[in-house]
């Protein structure tokens, strides 16, 4: 293998990637159209509390989540500009 199928290999492996995220959520709408949302409410729930779940269990150093509040409070601020109209996107 050549450098130069590297980046043709690793395309095709994200088209795959992508076409069977894209499967998934349309067998996911297809469930949803056909069951009540009493039957798959509480499974989604379990997914995303999951999901949380594992979140909060990741191991960041101090300065990271800094970094992210930062962020965070940095894109609020541009929010709160662009919706006062004291400020836009290009401003920053």
């Amino acid at each position: 293998m050549t450098d130069s199928e590297t980046p043709d290999q690793l395309d095709a492996k994200h088209d795959r990637n992508r076409e069977q995220r894209i499967a998934a959520i349309k067998r996911w709408v297809t469930y949803i159209q056909s069951e009540p949302p009493e039957v798959w409410g509480p499974q989604q729930n379990a997914v995303v509390n999951g999901q949380l779940t594992a979140a909060q269990h990741v191991a960041t150093s101090a300065a990271h989540q800094q970094h992210v509040a930062d962020v965070a409070q940095d894109i609020l601020a541009i929010q709160d500009e662009g919706s006062d109209g004291a400020g836009s996107r290009d401003d920053r």
